[in-house]
C-alpha cells in the first residue's frame, strides 16, 4: 500500500508530465498566416490631369391619373481625363446576393487624390425597378483616358 506521501508526489508527477504533454502538443498546431497580395497602383502620371463635369439630360416619364407627362431631370455626371492608363481590373468574390432585387455593381479603377483607386464592387438597390445600371468606363482618346462615372437610368 502507498503511503500518502508517495500517492501525493505521483500524482503531481503526472500532472507535470501531462500538462507538459499538452504545453508541447499545443505548440504543434498554427494556423497558417494570411496575407491579402494585391498588386500597388501604378505611379501617378506626370503630366496634368484634367477634371471636368459635364450635364446630361435624362427623360423621366411621370403618369397622374392616367396622363403621362414626360419631365427632364439633369444628372450630373462628373468626368475625369488622365494621361496615364489605367491598371487592368481585379478580380473580385461576388458575395451571396442579399434579396432577388439586388443587383450586383462590379468594382472599377477610379482616379482620387492624384492616383488611381480600386472601387470594391457591392450588391446595390435600384433606385426603381425599372432602373438600369450603366457601369463607370474608361476610354482612350488619342493620349488620354476619359473616366465617365457610373449611374442609374
Amino acid at each position: 500500500m502507498m503511503s500518502f506521501t508517495s500517492l501525493s508526489a505521483t500524482r503531481r508527477l503526472a500532472g507535470i508530465a501531462g500538462g507538459s504533454l499538452l504545453l508541447l502538443l499545443s505548440g504543434c498546431v498554427s494556423e497558417p498566416a494570411s496575407h491579402v497580395v494585391s498588386a500597388p497602383p501604378p505611379p501617378a502620371p506626370t503630366k496634368s490631369v484634367t477634371t471636368t463635369t459635364t450635364s446630361t439630360p435624362v427623360a423621366v416619364a411621370v403618369t397622374n391619373n392616367g396622363s403621362t407627362t414626360t419631365q427632364t431631370s439633369i444628372p450630373v455626371v462628373s468626368t475625369v481625363i488622365v494621361t496615364q492608363a489605367p491598371p487592368a481590373p481585379q478580380e473580385e468574390l461576388v458575395l451571396a446576393q442579399p434579396s432577388s432585387e439586388h443587383v450586383w455593381l462590379a468594382g472599377y479603377w477610379t482616379w482620387r487624390n492624384n492616383r488611381y483607386e480600386w472601387m470594391a464592387g457591392h450588391w446595390e438597390l435600384p433606385p426603381s425597378s425599372s432602373s438600369h445600371w450603366v457601369k463607370p468606363r474608361w476610354e482612350q482618346q488619342g493620349n488620354a483616358y476619359i473616366f465617365t462615372e457610373g449611374y442609374w437610368t
